[in-house]
């Protein structure tokens, strides 16, 4: 089987994924990493069979690295143990939509589809103008979309549960 067949093929079986199983998961990631004093915010790395390769949670303590976001991080990680060619077929399923940064991260680490919880949109209206989360009202799909490779998008997923996952955190 050459490289391209094993694509498609990966590619088809990632489609048949339960969007919904996967997402609670990537939401229990985001409820560890707010029992350990993180941002609320999880992700996860599914591979062409179904297996959950990769679990990150945010990343912003002890360091407050503003940068240190779950999908960020995860596709970093990704980037590092995985090529291209084989993160094409995997899914970052993620708590919340990727912003501008975790997109292009998405993006340059070759990841093939993003699914998400709760919209940036969504995001900027719980948090407002939180000094630790000032969301970008940026689509991710805008940022795939000037890049030189689909990367399909799918969210909202289960938003509001997204949404709770956030209770009490931005007050």
């Amino acid at each position: 089987m050459n490289g391209s067949q094993r694509h498609d093929e990966g590619r088809m079986m990632a489609q048949a994924l339960d969007h919904e199983h996967y997402m609670r998961r990537a939401f229990a990631v985001a409820e560890r990493a707010k029992a350990e004093g993180q941002h609320p915010f999880g992700a996860i790395l599914v591979g062409p069979d179904g297996a959950v390769l990769m679990e990150q949670g945010n990343g912003f303590m002890p360091d407050r690295d503003m940068t240190g976001h779950a999908e960020r991080v995860l596709m970093t990680r990704a980037s590092i143990v995985y090529d291209a060619g084989f993160l094409l077929g995997c899914t970052m399923y993620t708590s919340a939509e990727p912003c501008a940064m975790c997109a292009g991260a998405a993006y340059w680490a070759g990841i093939g589809r993003v699914v998400y919880g709760c919209s940036e949109r969504d995001l900027l209206a719980l948090t407002g103008n939180h000094p630790e989360n000032p969301t970008l009202d940026l689509p991710c799909a805008t940022v795939f979309a000037a890049g030189q490779r689909k990367v399909e998008v799918i969210g909202p997923v289960l938003r509001d549960e997204a949404l709770a996952l956030h209770a009490g955190m931005w007050d």
